[in-house]
């Protein structure tokens, strides 16, 4: 298995905004996260301009995937988003 970094680019209204499309974003990353696909998930905080979610799986498709149906994706709160592989080496909780 791989790790995937997916980072999201939020907009300046993204705080004002996220509300309409929270419930649905976070069952998504509840969803990902029960089935071992969604490692961990959050914004930067002070300015609130980035958030990075951290997949595990055989490929980039399983946060690429996330991203085109994350309803602030779809909904114009993400300006831009991109998948890099992450070569993790240790950690608490590392299996490679």
């Amino acid at each position: 298995m791989n790790y995937y970094i997916l980072n999201y680019q939020l907009t300046e209204n993204y705080l004002q905004e996220r509300g309409k499309y929270r419930a649905e974003h976070l069952g998504m990353a509840k969803e990902a996260a029960e089935k071992g696909e969604l490692v961990l998930g959050g914004a930067f905080d002070k300015p609130a301009d980035q958030a990075i979610l951290i997949f595990r799986g055989e490929d980039e498709n399983i946060a690429s995937s996330f991203a085109e149906n994350d309803p602030y994706v779809k909904n114009g709160l993400i300006k831009a988003w991109k998948v890099r592989k992450w070569n993790a080496v240790v950690g608490s909780k590392f299996e490679n």
